[in-house]
Parts: structure tokens; C-alpha cells; sequence
């Protein structure tokens, strides 16, 4: 009232700005006034909260209560919150702060002012919240999809020299290459992924997920270019080179952006949507590599791009990375996007920009990598890289043409990866449906469990060609190869396929993920070149028998290392992933009350 009487003393017709304010804001709240407990606004509860950065704990029930109901059509924003902070005091008092005020702007601009006029919002009929959803997220399907179109290039890339190493090697090809830099054509591209990955997590912290995305588009394009128009093998080295700098720098960036951006219900099942596409380029390359040349091949990819670089355009970026970077109105819009307009999103907003500002108090470093409060999730991200690709999987994909023409089968080579592509294509819709259903571990341990007994089955095919004289047999069984084959690739798809690069977006915590997921993916690549590289050496070392077994051994191993320590993060949100999962089998950390819980 003190202010009022001070107010009323004001000469007639000198009416300040203050005078009139006020008025405005008489006339606009006298409808609504909940209570005051409802509104944790007192400076006490402002001075003593440990986030100086954090907004005004108003609840959405005390901030619409003195929204009138037909405020969209008659007050602007500024009004809007004026009028709360005068007819509040201790509002006002906690708003004195720039950034406060700011944040609290903000805060009322995401609130929905539509209702029926005359009628006071109640928080029984607020917009639900983003956990629930009665609908599809179509707008999170776009953005998975678009970011996806980027892992068809990958797929695509992966499998071009099966098709391309066989056109390469034709009497008829303008091109001769040697046995020796075939294996340096398939084995450079995994080489320079693993620099690629190294890189790519400064890019994504610096630049953004989605600008380091589109910038692999037209190194694509470069790199296709040099192969379609290639005069000698080292130009088709340079191109390869140039492919997997991109591949590694995606394989990072896609998980860590469909992590971020895709509500934790369906986050399974989008966040396999670049293996399901990716796969798809597989298919693609085997069918077209069927009929094309390798220069012609090499064209038809370096048009892939333009449609991926066009439907990221129209994408926005993580929610997550413009709360890192101060930018919460972007973020509010990014998240608005996503979630749908239809969605309430302050509590979603103010979780991540909570959880992210206590994890920018703890400076981070490549030492802290492996201090114990983050070895955990990085141990356990390098285990599942190593075991994937540790399988042979790549090696399978690269040669495939060539290890069925060797298994001297009786189906055309060319006609089997066709056949392994669709296989491995299909296999990929059953993980989608299963992974948020079954979880993670399930699907590994399926996968492991198919994945040894039809590489047993395989060694012992190629044992029974190469050690023994049984030819009748070997030629009854000709069709053995191509159905371990379908099984592995299957497996493969629904477990070990997806699944580690899906850890890399929703297990490693959110201050070490640029530069853990640098890691974990430059170490995938290098085990890729490693096993891609001495594939070759391996079968004329210990025949293909011995290296058939070797792959089925290492993914036994696998399946035991996710019984024991691969933990399940089906329906967890990223925070409750990253402050729970890996603090509860950790007891010391939880008494260690000056770091921060973020594992």
C-alpha cells in the first residue's frame, strides 16, 4: 500500500510512467489472484538457490493466475510481465537481476494464452506435458529422418567397394588395380574415419550438431567426384580419405543429436533410424553396383547429398547445445519444435538447463576421461565398439562379393550381397519395433547368441572346403554360406549393429560427450581398418575357417561383457541416465558430496 499512497501524491496531470503502469496492470490482474503461497519468489528462496544462472522457481499455476484469459488479443509481452512483477513485491524484488528477468520473459512466452475468454487457466487444464504423447511426433520423425539420410551415405560408402573392387578387377575396367591396393582402397576410408572421429567432438561442441552434420554434404559430393573421374589409383585414395574424415565426423554427430532432441519413449526406436537408412544404402549400393560401373557407381552416390543437405536445412539444432551455449530462447524454440506446439515444455526446459549448468561448474578435460567419476561410461562405450567390430561385420560387408565367389558357392556373388542387403535391410524394422519393448540387453544378448552360431556354422563350412576332401558335401552345402550369411547380418542388425552407436547419444554424460564420443568413435574406426586391413591376411594366415571362428569368439566374449556391466537405459531421460545409472553401483561417489553426480 506504501506504494499506492505514494503513487496518489503524484500532481494532477503529471501522470508518470510508474502512475500508469500500474494502472494498466490493476486493470489486467484484478480477475486472478491465487494465493501467494503458490509463487517461491521470496529474495531468501532467490539468494540461497545454488544456481545464480537458474530462473525464478514460479510454478505455471501462480504465473497464469494473473494472466487475464484474453491476454493474446489485448497484451504484449512487455505488459504481460510488467504486470506481474508490480503486483508482486517480492516478484519484483527477485527480478531486479537482468538475467532473472530475462529468463522469467522467457518462462511467460511459452505459456499458452488461447483459452476460452473469461475463463482462469487451472493446472488441471494445462497442456500435458512432454512425457505423454497421444500422437506421433512427426516433427521428431523429420528430424530423425533427415539426420539419417546422412548415415545412407555412410552405409553407402561402407559397402561401395564389394561391388566396386569386383568392377575394378574386369578385364573391360579403364582402371587396373593390384590385390594390395584393393585391400588399401577398402581400408583407408575406416583409417581416416578414425581421425575423422577424433575431431568430430571439438566440431560438434564449437560449431553445433547440426552444422557439423551439413558440412560432411559436400566432402561426400568431392569425394565421388575423384572416383567417378579418377586417372589413377591415388586419386581414388584421396577420395577415400576425404569420404572417411565425413563418416567418422557423422558417426559421432548423429547419435549425440537424435539423443538430444527425441523424447526418451521413442528414443530407441528413432534413435535406430540412421542404422535402418543406413542399411538401406547398403541395399542401394549392392543393387545399383549390380548394373553399374565403379565410375558410374561413384556418380549415382555423389548425388545422395543434395536431398540429405535440403531436409537438414529445415532441422533445428539440439535444445541441449543452445542451453550450453546461453542461447535459451533458441532453445525454447528448438524444443518447441520437436515437442509440438500442443506441449508444455517448461519443465522439460528448465530440467536440461539445470542439469547442464551444474555440469559446466566442473571444468573437464581429456585427463578427467579417466578419473573414476567418468571411466565407467567410457570403458563401457570402448567395450561395445571393440565387440562390434570385433564380430567381422565389416569385413563381411566390404568383401562380400568376394568371400562368396571364394566359398566357391553356387549363387552368383553379386546375387548374394544383393540378397544379404535386403536381409540386413529388413532386420533393421524388427530392432525398431523390439528395442523399446525388449531394451538394449535383450537385443544383445539375441544378437550375440546368433551372431556366434552362425559364425561356428560358417568356419565349419569353409573348414569342411579347405581341410578336408569331402567335395560331394561341399557342394550339397553351397547353399550354407548365404544362409549364415542372412543369419549373421540379422543379428547383426537388431544388436550389435545399432545398439553402441545408440550408447554414444544417451549414455555418456552430457559434459564429457563431445570428447568421450571422439574416443569411442576414432577407436570403432580403428578397429574397423584394423580387422578390414588384415581380413586377407588373416584367412591365408589361419585359413577362413580359423577366421570365422576367431570373429565368433570375440562376440562370445561380447556377450558375456553385457551380462555383466552393459547397463539398460530403455525409457530413462538423459539426466536421470546420466545422474543415476552410473552413481548407483558406485557408493563412494555418492559420499564424495563436492563432485558433482553426473554418471
Amino acid at each position: 500500500m506504501g506504494q499506492q499512497d505514494e503513487i496518489r501524491t503524484q500532481p494532477p496531470g503529471e501522470v508518470q510512467p510508474e502512475v500508469e503502469r500500474h494502472d494498466r496492470c490493476s486493470s489486467e490482474v484484478d480477475h486472478y489472484r491465487p494465493p501467494m503461497e503458490e509463487v517461491d519468489m521470496s529474495r531468501s528462496a532467490v539468494e540461497a538457490s545454488p544456481l545464480p544462472s537458474r530462473p525464478p522457481a514460479v510454478s505455471t499455476a501462480a504465473v497464469l493466475g494473473y494472466i487475464p484469459s484474453d491476454s493474446s488479443q489485448e497484451t504484449e509481452m512487455n505488459v504481460v510481465v510488467d504486470c506481474v512483477v508490480a503486483t508482486n513485491p517480492d516478484i519484483e524484488r527477485a527480478l531486479h537481476d537482468e538475467t532473472h528477468k530475462e529468463r522469467f520473459e522467457l518462462f511467460i512466452s511459452e505459456l499458452k494464452l488461447d483459452e476460452t475468454p473469461g475463463v482462469p487457466r487451472s493446472p488441471s487444464s494445462q497442456t500435458v506435458v512432454s512425457g505423454r504423447r497421444g500422437k506421433l511426433p512427426i516433427r521428431q520423425v523429420i528430424a530423425a529422418l533427415a539426420v539419417s539420410v546422412g548415415s545412407m551415405l555412410v552405409g553407402f560408402t561402407a559397402a561401395y567397394t564389394s561391388p566396386a573392387l569386383a568392377s575394378m578387377q574386369l578385364p573391360d575396367s579403364r582402371l587396373k588395380i593390384t590385390d594390395e591396393q584393393a585391400s588399401w582402397i577398402g581400408s583407408l576410408m575406416p583409417l581416416s574415419a578414425l581421425c575423422g572421429g577424433l575431431g568430430s567432438g571439438t566440431l560438434i561442441e564449437k560449431l553445433g550438431r547440426k552444422i557439423t552434420i551439413m558440412g560432411t554434404g559436400l566432402p561426400f559430393m568431392l569425394s565421388y567426384a575423384l572416383i567417378a573421374f579418377a586417372q589413377d589409383v591415388y586419386m581414388i585414395y584421396v577420395a577415400r580419405v576425404i569420404a572417411g574424415l565425413c563418416i567418422g565426423t557423422l558417426s559421432l554427430a548423429m547419435p549425440v543429436y537424435l539423443g538430444e532432441t527425441i523424447q526418451p519413449d521413442i528414443r530407441g526406436t528413432l534413435g535406430l533410424l540412421p542404422t535402418t537408412i543406413g542399411n538401406t544404402g547398403i541395399l542401394v549400393c549392392f543393387l545399383v553396383g549390380t548394373y553399374l560401373r565403379w565410375d558410374h557407381l561413384a556418380l549415382f552416390a555423389g548425388c545422395i547429398p543434395v536431398p540429405f543437405l535440403v531436409m537438414m536445412w529445415f532441422v533445428p539444432e539440439t535444445p541441449r547445445w543452445y542451453v550450453t551455449h546461453g542461447n535459451m530462447k533458441e532453445a525454447a524454440k528448438s524444443l518447441r519444435w520437436l515437442r509440438g506446439k500442443d506441449v508444455d515444455i517448461t519443465d522439460e526446459l528448465n530440467s536440461i538447463t539445470e542439469h547442464i549448468t551444474t555440469a559446466q561448474r566442473t571444468h573437464t578435460s581429456l585427463r578427467d576421461l579417466l578419473s573414476p567419476h567418468y571411466l565407467r561410461a567410457l570403458a563401457i562405450a570402448l567395450a561395445l565398439m571393440f565387440f562390434q567390430q570385433m564380430s567381422g561385420i565389416n569385413a563381411v560387408i566390404f568383401y562380400s562379393v568376394s568371400i562368396f565367389k571364394f566359398a566357391g558357392s553356387t549363387i552368383d556373388g553379386n546375387l548374394c550381397s544383393v540378397v544379404v542387403g535386403l536381409v540386413n535391410f529388413g532386420a533393421t524394422f524388427i530392432a525398431n519395433v523390439m528395442i523399446d519393448r525388449l531394451g538394449r540387453k535383450i537385443l544383445l544378448y539375441i544378437s550375440s547368441a546368433l551372431m556366434v552360431a552362425s559364425l561356428a556354422v560358417l568356419g565349419g563350412f569353409f573348414y569342411l572346403k579347405d581341410m578336408t576332401s569331402q567335395t560331394e558335401l561341399v557342394a550339397e552345402l553351397g547353399w550354407l554360406p548365404l544362409v549364415s550369411f542372412m543369419v549373421f547380418v540379422v543379428a547383426f542388425s537388431v544388436g550389435w549393429g545399432p545398439i553402441p552407436w545408440l550408447f554414444l547419444g544417451e549414455g555418456l554424460p552430457s559434459r564429457i560427450r563431445g570428447s568421450a564420443g571422439s574416443v569411442a568413435t576414432a577407436f570403432n574406426w580403428a578397429c574397423t581398418f584394423v580387422v578390414t586391413k588384415t581380413f586377407t591376411d588373416m584367412i591365408h594366415s589361419i585359413g577362413a575357417h580359423g577366421t570365422f571362428w576367431v570373429f565368433g569368439a570375440c562376440t562370445a566374449v561380447g556377450l558375456l561383457f553385457t551380462i555383466g556391466f552393459m547397463p539398460e537405459t530403455r525409457g530413462k531421460t538423459l539426466e536421470d541416465i546420466e545422474k543415476n545409472l552410473f552413481t548407483t553401483k558406485q557408493g563412494s561417489m555418492r559420499k564424495r558430496s563436492s563432485v558433482p553426480a553426473e554418471l
